[in-house]
């Protein structure tokens, strides 16, 4: 049984000020746990120590428990693509150039220890967000903010460095998570497991093979629960979690199945489990270091470009729960391109050739696709032999494969290490601004790439645009030099997906716009 979400409205201008609507924060959901499964894994390790502290940790799996543990001053209600205030009452900008912005706390914020929730603990959770600077957390989405300051207990002020009209988009975001001055040091990251928020939801308890939440009754926000209890269990293997879900032991799961596993449900062939969609986000790029070697000519890179077959990967890797994707933003949002498509087309190993030939380059040429094993929710190794099969069946490629765990993979991307590699990216907020400044303007990952008028003229005059959609001129011009430059190629858009249990309600909710599971939304017999 496939039932198709509601298509998220057009985005909104961010001119106004946005106000906390009233009501009571917890639903009438009751009965057992909810029992989420997930092939995510979060442990704690050498390389990352810290899993669990916002400003430490930027990636998926970790951000999906964050949104229900952490509250920010901002959150996204159900099918909004609007931020609307959580902890704040209220919110806006309080200048004409978006350069500064106010906050106004609600009354009686605590944490889920019971300690008392201020305008000082926001500032002092950007603060040491700048401060700490981690290579693997979300510092580039607020690396904007000049100064904050808490001139009384309930009152913020952002003091930003240039315009920025999403904003407000970023303090909705896990990197402007709310920590307790009291439990998180300000210059390091928060060892281990342990979460202290003042969301929806705290933790009980996290172990290897699951972690226990239960609501937290010291939450005062925009989210309205539909249970009291979450239980997200750890699978190594998404076909023992599949049987967990048939068996009735797991009533949700959003990450991740197969495309065969997605299939065979979608089709009806597994009995009291349906399957929701959304047309979804997150989107696969293939990255090159413009500085290595192999791949620094533009020619090798647009060779590349002319032979990778999207629509043999998404039909032959994916099964078709991928679109392919043509440009740096997805359909669905305001400023999507097809730039590659229109200067490459179809693919064409002919014209592949002329264009390495026109430039003196020998074949083969010898690259090294380097790709993370310990990530299931995605098909890397399928993804990086089926690419590479593309490029050395051309008989103009040698690629190699390089296999490692994804922490050292990530580490590799963040310095620069890798010539080539694919990343999906699930974004922090629903605007073309997060798709483009991460990669060619903020370096997430060390491209090499300068970013040119990307960086210095064009995303800078669209932050000043509060009506997002006068930006959608600008982010095509961006595209089209992406697609002349090729710091890299668009793969493929996602499509969302979510097997639950028939008698689970809120699966058509449980994702938002950024792709995040939120707990709240689902529950057992509970109108919607």
């Amino acid at each position: 049984m496939n039932r198709k979400l509601l298509v998220l409205p057009a985005l909104l201008g961010l001119a106004a000020p946005v106000l906390a609507g009233c009501g009571d924060s917890t639903g009438g959901g009751g009965g057992g746990a909810i029992v989420i499964g997930t092939t995510d894994h979060i442990e704690a390790s050498k390389d990352q120590p810290s899993p669990l502290d916002p400003a430490t940790s930027y990636d998926s799996a970790s951000w999906n428990f964050f949104n229900n543990t952490f509250q920010m001053l901002l959150g996204y209600p159900r099918s909004s693509t609007t931020p609307q205030p959580d902890a704040a009452q209220s919110c806006g900008f309080s200048d004409t150039k978006s350069e500064t912005y106010r906050c106004t706390l609600r009354d009686g914020l605590k944490f889920s220890n019971g300690h008392a929730l201020t305008a000082e603990d926001v500032k002092y959770s950007i603060d040491r967000l700048l401060k700490i600077k981690s290579d693997f957390g979300p510092v580039s989405l607020l690396s904007n903010v000049d100064a904050v300051e808490a001139p009384d207990d309930k009152q913020v002020v952002f003091h930003l460095k240039s315009p920025d009209a999403t904003f407000p988009f970023k303090l909705a975001t896990p990197a402007a998570a709310i920590v307790d001055s009291e439990v998180y040091e300000s210059s390091q990251g928060h060892p281990g497991l342990e979460i202290v928020g003042s969301g929806p939801y705290k933790v009980d308890s996290w172990d290897k093979d699951k972690a226990v939440f239960s609501a937290n009754p010291n939450y005062k926000g925009l989210m309205k629960r539909n249970n009291e209890k979450v239980e997200v269990r750890f699978f190594q293997d998404s076909g023992v979690m599949k049987k967990a879900l048939a068996d009735g032991d797991v009533d949700v799961v959003t990450r991740t199945f197969s495309p065969e596993q997605i299939n065979e449900i979608d089709q009806g062939k597994v009995p009291n489990v349906k399957s929701t969609e959304a047309a979804g986000g997150g989107v696969r790029y293939l990255f090159f270091n413009i500085n290595d070697s192999s791949v620094k000519s533009g020619a090798v890179r647009e060779a590349i470009a002319r032979v990778v077959d999207r629509d043999a990967l998404t039909r032959d890797v994916l099964g078709r729960t991928a679109s392919p994707l043509f440009g740096a933003v997805p359909t669905g949002i305001t400023g999507h391109s097809n730039a590659f498509f229109n200067k490459y087309g179809e693919p064409d190993r002919e014209k592949a050739a002329q264009v390495l030939a026109d430039a003196g380059i020998s074949t083969p040429v010898k690259l090294t696709f380097a790709y993370p094993t310990n990530r299931p929710a995605t098909p890397n190794k399928a993804e990086a032999e089926d690419l590479s099969k593309q490029l050395n069946n051309t008989g103009l490629f040698d690629v190699t494969l390089k296999s490692m765990k994804w922490d050292a993979f990530i580490q590799g991307a963040v310095k620069g290490k890798w010539a080539a590699y694919s990343l999906s990216w699930l974004p922090d907020f629903p605007d073309a601004d997060n798709y483009i400044a991460p990669f060619f303007a903020e370096g997430f990952v060390n491209l090499n790439y300068p970013g040119g008028p990307i960086k210095s003229s064009l995303l800078p005059a669209t932050r000043q645009l509060a009506d997002r959609g006068k930006t959608d001129k600008d982010f095509g011009r961006m595209q089209e030099i992406l697609a002349d430059d090729i710091p890299m190629i668009p793969l493929y858009q996602d499509k969302q997906y979510v097997a639950s249990r028939d008698d689970v309600t809120g699966a058509e909710w449980c994702l938002n716009s950024s792709s995040t599971t939120q707990f709240w939304e689902l529950g057992k017999g509970v109108a919607g």
